[in-house]
Formats: C-alpha cells, structure tokens, sequence
C-alpha cells in the first residue's frame, strides 16, 4: 500500500502568514479542533431536521394548541409513525454500512478532500429532500432514496473529524479535550433544532434549506484552511504521540529524545510516511475494540432514539396538560442536547482523572436508568420538572456515547500495539462509530413501531438497552479497577 499525498489547503497559499515560523503549533491546534467542530456541528445540524418535521408530516392529533396538524402523505395516515421510523431506518442503515467504507478509505486518501465531499454531499440532499415541500412530492421511495444517498455522504464526517483530531493531539488529557470538542454533536443538534424550528412556520421545506446550506458553507472553510497532519506545516509529532516539534528547514528546533520500539506490533513502523494502513479484521482483534463497539451499539441506539423521536414524543405528550405546538416542542428538545454537552465534558474530565474509560461510561450508563424512568414517569408534571429531567436524561446518556465515540476511539487507534500509528485511527474510529450506528439505525425504527403500543414500551426498550450498554463493559472496567490497585 503506497502511502497516501496530502495536499496544502488553498488559504494557506492565500494568506502565507498561517504558516509557521508565523502561527505557532498551539495556534494550529486551536484550528483544527474548531474546523472540525464546525464541520461535524454542522453535519448533526443537518441530520436534525426530519425530527422536527415529523410532528408536521405525521398523523393529525387532537391538539389544544393553536397549530392545524394536517400532515403530509405518504406519512399522515394511521402506518404514519412506522413510516416515519422506516425513514429514520433506511438513513441510519446506509450511514452504518457507509461508516466502515468511509473509515477504510479515509485512511489512504486525503481527509481534507474526502471530508469536505461528504460535506458537500450532505448539503445538497439535504436540500433536494426539502425540495419535495415545494414541488409537492409525496412518494415514499422518493423520500427513501434520497435518505439512502444521504446517509452515505453522512458516514464520510465522522472517520475524518476523529482521525484529524487524533494527528493532532497526544493522549494526555485527551478525555477532556475529547470531551468538549465531541460537544459538536449536542451543539449541532442544538442549531439543527432551533434553525428548523424556527422556519417551519414558512413550511417545512425550509427546514430543510436552512441546514444543507450552512453544511456547504462551512464545507468550503473546511477545504481552504483545514490542515490534516502537522507533518503537512513542518511539525514533527513525537513517536510517543505526546510531543510534537517544529522542524522548518529539517533541523529540529527542540533537543527532544525519539523513542523507538522494537516491539512486535500489528504494523511494521519504518517511517511515519510509509505506515501501512490498517486492516479492518486486525483492527476488530485490538484490545478493548468489541466490547466498546457493543457498548456503543446499545448507547448510539438510546441517544438516536431520543435524537430522532423526542421533538415528536413532546408534541404528543402534554406538560401540564397542554400540548404544545411544533416550534416549541422542537425548542424544548434541545434541553437534552444541551445536557449532552455537559455529560461529555464532564465524562471526558473524570475519565482523564480517574484513567478509566469503561468505568467511567458504565457508571453514567447506570445512572442514566433511573434518569430516564423519572423522566417518563414526572416529565409531564410541569415545564420544570420536564426540562430539569431532560436536562439530567441528556447529560447521563451523552456522556459515555461522546466518551466512547471520541477519546476511547483515539486511544485505541493509536495504542502501543500498534505503535500510535494514527493511519489506524479512522479504521478503528469507523469500526467503533459504526457499530453503534447500526445500533442507532434500529432504534428509532423500533420506537416508530413501539411507540403506537404506547411510550411506556419505548422507555422500556431504552433502559434496557442502557443496561445492555453497560453489560459489554464490565470487564474492561474490572480490569481498569484491577490496574489502579496495582
């Protein structure tokens, strides 16, 4: 496997001053972690908008609101909701299988480019969905089909995004950088909500609109300054993936010690330049990949779940006996996302403090069962109650869903037995994320099933997915609880 080219962004060459000895190595990594997090905060804010429709296109309900329900065909009828969860189904099915592609070939490839044509991509058949609103389209395969090619350009961000971050940063404190940085995905979900929510009042087309375009606009700053390695500025990164030098003219700045292993290693490490990609058997074999790829599959299924039908769950379910209309409704869902944003960090930061990924997620994995039982059982008492336990809910199931996702990914992408070899990192991220997608693809399909049984069966396939989340990580905790004693 010949090593693959990365190209210099295009604004580099426009503003020369980007370029080191000018902006130094820390200026760099602050844009990197930014490019990125906008690139996928805004993939997330793309994927939000069939949440907040699905009030809108549904069946009709007896509402004391002020908002007519009349919904659109093919999904207003009584198979509406399974429909609805069809939709969700054949999105997240081509995302998952797509996601094991996109990790394979983001190692051989340039990520600037491939990342900025999945963003590209993602935008325009964002838009072409909306497009159904104006041209008055009400054939379920249409809706399919461009969910289907949707999810395909989807799976291109997340492989990148990680893989980026990962040949950038070491891992000290990469939790809690992890951490903040996976806030994209809540922040996303946030602007996606509030952006679709507040033009769904013009028709839900515009819904649409709104956020494919913003995806292609951050695409194109994506494509003139995002920098994929600091070898492609003149930095050096360490062999221990902790430090990272300057070296402009081949002389290095620092007198950093290089440390060499001889070790045996999955991969055979003669330079950084030529490191042969990993294979996607030898990555599911590495230590600690399975039983996070399990554990992710039931966690993804829980916060997908939630991402998909909670806007949709609150417009049908009264708060104080009240229904409330689409645009609230859409705007009250993010309180969960913005719990998520606090359950990641927090997550990230205990987990860098205590040195224990798997102890850290099933600990909030447990926490988050009796979270969400309140939450069904009380969140219809009134707007506080329903906010503080959503807030709760949120912060307890993003956690170990970012914590796995971002910095477990990171770590066993670039572990000691395969030399911190960072062309292994989107095949092991996209293995991880992956799995989970396919987790995350059958939930929502079963609450668009269940829920017409009632939503007391839908929390009930959500805790128990929790605890089945848990489950694949407990030993991997108890060895991580066994290694501090020691």
């Amino acid at each position: 496997m010949q090593s693959k080219t990365q190209s210099l962004a295009p604004g580099f060459a426009l503003f020369p001053t980007l370029k080191p000895p000018h902006k130094t190595l820390f200026f760099h990594q602050i844009s990197v972690l930014i490019l990125t997090f906008l690139a996928y905060a805004s993939f997330h804010a793309s994927r939000k908008p069939p949440s907040i429709v699905k009030s809108v296109l549904g069946p009709t309900i007896q509402s004391n609101s002020s908002s007519a329900d009349t919904g659109w065909a093919p999904f207003n009828g009584p198979e509406g909701p399974h429909r609805l969860g069809d939709l969700d189904l054949v999105f997240l099915s081509s995302y998952a299988i797509g996601m094991y592609f996109a990790g394979h070939v983001g190692d051989r490839i340039d990520l600037r480019l491939f990342l900025v044509f999945g963003m590209m991509g993602s935008g325009l058949f964002t838009i072409i969905f909306g497009f159904a609103y104006w041209f008055d389209v009400h054939l379920l395969s249409y809706f399919m089909g461009v969910q289907v090619v949707s999810g395909i350009f989807q799976s291109i961000g997340w492989p990148c995004v990680v893989s980026v971050v990962g040949n950038w940063f070491g891992k000290e404190k990469r939790g809690l950088i992890m951490g903040v940085w996976t806030s994209h995905t809540s922040v996303g979900n946030i602007i996606g909500s509030v952006t679709a929510s507040g033009v769904l009042e013009f028709g839900w087309g515009w819904s649409f609109l709104v956020p494919g375009v913003l995806v292609i606009v951050v695409g194109v700053l994506v494509f003139c300054f995002l920098v994929v390695s600091p070898d492609d500025l003149g930095f050096e990164m360490m062999s221990s993936g902790m430090e990272i030098e300057m070296n402009v003219e081949g002389e290095s700045v620092g007198n950093l010690q290089k440390v060499e292993s001889e070790e045996a290693g999955l991969l055979e490490d003669k330079d950084s330049d030529s490191l042969v990609a990993i294979g996607f058997l030898e990555a599911w074999r590495l230590p600690g990949v399975a039983p996070f790829a399990f554990s992710l599959f039931f966690s993804k299924l829980v916060a997908y779940t939630f991402l998909y039908w909670l806007p949709f769950y609150i417009r049908h379910t009264a708060v104080a006996g009240v229904h409330l209309s689409h645009k609230t409704a859409g705007i009250l869902s993010t309180i969960f996302d913005i719990g998520g944003v606090f359950g990641g960090v927090m997550a990230g930061f205990v987990s860098d403090i205590i040195e224990a990924r798997a102890v850290t997620s099933v600990t909030f994995l447990l926490l988050s069962i009796p979270a969400l039982i309140l939450y069904r059982v009380y969140g219809s008492v009134s707007t506080v109650t329903n906010i503080s336990l959503m807030f709760i809910s949120g912060l307890l199931v993003n956690g170990p869903y970012s914590l796995i996702t971002t910095a477990v990914a990171a770590d066993l992408g670039t572990q000691d037995l395969i030399k911190g070899n960072s062309r292994a990192l989107a095949t092991v991220s996209a293995i991880i994320d992956g799995t989970g997608s396919v987790g995350a693809a059958l939930g929502p399909l079963l609450a668009g099933y269940i829920s017409t049984r009632g939503w007391n069966s839908v929390f009930l396939m959500l805790i128990v997915s929790v605890f089945l989340a848990s489950l694949f990580l407990i030993r991997v905790a108890k060895t991580e609880i066994e290694r501090t004693l020691e």
